[in-house]
């Protein structure tokens, strides 16, 4: 197995950002989880998904108005996994570990493992961001070509094209391939999987069952198989888009470097706070609006430095981080918009689908 190692024995540059965060919620008197904001919006999106599911399945309306509400569906679902998930996750959510493990399942009641979500999210993609061979999130797949150390074919010159239709069927992918593939592997990617217990047997059955029975089984006894389907795959594409791009927008753009741990053993002559600021993004910071719904994942880095601080400070820390940076000489990626991170994202597929091999960032190439 190819390792990647950092060089964290003198780590000055995270020693002095944790000290200023710290500060800050000291000062403030205030704690690192989650607050009165993140309860409103838990509240606001898990009662939207009720009432959505509610009229949609028991409650049909013509067509036309039916469809756009399970797109609607399966925005709010994401936003649920933007704000609730993954803070409780986290165990950003709450001091209390039980209340982030309620909040963490809400991925396994939209049919995913928080478990497995752990293992691939929390200690492998935040541990080993942007090195290929490591971090599932930019795993080459067939047809897309995400790092510029994977192999290039001829189809990769057109991914920027045909890139955003493929990210609609992430979810799908997640949730009947992945999850399945992680339990019987027991590994994510190369990293093995620990402590799979036999309670965590029963959640991953449970809940593959209880969202099959509320998700299609209910839906397809009172709508009918097609009218099912044409909802259910409508629901599935708004997730899979909104997860597959907000998430990109953090590591694939042009400004973010990375690695390739796919030949040999990978010694990074940095530390790992100052590798997750090259590697990570931020973009939209200015905007409350994209705050709320992508519950602070605007803020990335602030996220990849201190994932167990709750998405709802990353607006007061932000001045803090861009602080010690500066002081540091660590220069922090950023888009001022999301319309910019967007396009960042397809001109950097789009980079490397005509080749860009070169260095360990295809913006070098």
């Amino acid at each position: 197995m190819v390792r990647a190692s950092f060089n964290n024995r003198q780590a000055h540059f995270y020693s002095a950002l944790k000290e200023e965060v710290d500060g800050y919620f000291k000062s403030k008197n205030i704690k690192p989880t989650g607050n009165w904001l993140l309860y409103l919006k838990t509240a606001l999106f898990l009662l939207a998904t009720l009432s959505l599911y509610v009229v949609l399945v028991f409650y049909t309306p013509v067509w036309y108005v039916a469809l756009p509400l399970c797109g609607l569906l399966g925005a709010v679902s994401a936003f649920i996994g933007f704000n609730v998930m993954h803070d409780g996750c986290h165990g950003a959510y709450s001091t209390k570990k039980w209340v982030n493990e309620t909040m963490g399942y809400s991925l396994n009641l939209l049919g995913s493992s928080s478990f497995f979500w752990k293992a691939k999210h929390n200690l492998v993609h935040h541990t080993f961001t942007n090195i290929d061979g490591m971090d599932e999130d930019i795993e080459p797949i067939p047809l897309l070509r995400f790092a510029p150390s994977q192999p290039l074919n001829f189809f990769h010159k057109y991914q920027h094209l045909y890139g955003v239709f493929l990210y609609g069927f992430v979810y799908l992918f997640w949730v009947f391939f992945a999850d399945f593939k992680k339990y019987f592997s027991r590994k994510v990617m190369e990293t093995p999987i620990n402590g799979f217990s036999t309670r965590e047997h029963i959640v991953f059955w449970l809940s593959k069952l209880i969202y099959v029975f509320l998700f299609m089984v209910v839906p397809i006894y009172n709508v009918g198989f097609v009218l099912f389907l044409v909802g259910f795959i409508t629901m599935q594409l708004v997730i899979g888009m909104m997860l597959a791009v907000v998430f990109q927008l953090a590591h694939v753009v042009e400004k973010t470097e990375f690695e390739d741990a796919t030949k040999a053993d990978l010694k990074i002559e940095h530390e790992w706070a100052i590798h997750q600021v090259r590697t990570t993004a931020d973009f939209a910071t200015g905007s409350p609006v994209v705050s709320f719904f992508l519950g602070g994942l605007n803020y990335q880095v602030e996220h990849h430095l201190f994932p167990k601080i709750s998405h709802v400070h990353y607006p007061h820390i932000h001045p803090i981080v861009v602080k010690v940076c500066e002081r540091f000489d660590v220069e922090i990626n950023k888009y001022p918009t999301m319309v910019g991170a967007v396009l960042s994202h397809f001109r950097m597929l789009k980079l490397l689908g005509n080749g860009a091999t070169a260095g360990n960032s295809a913006k070098q190439s």
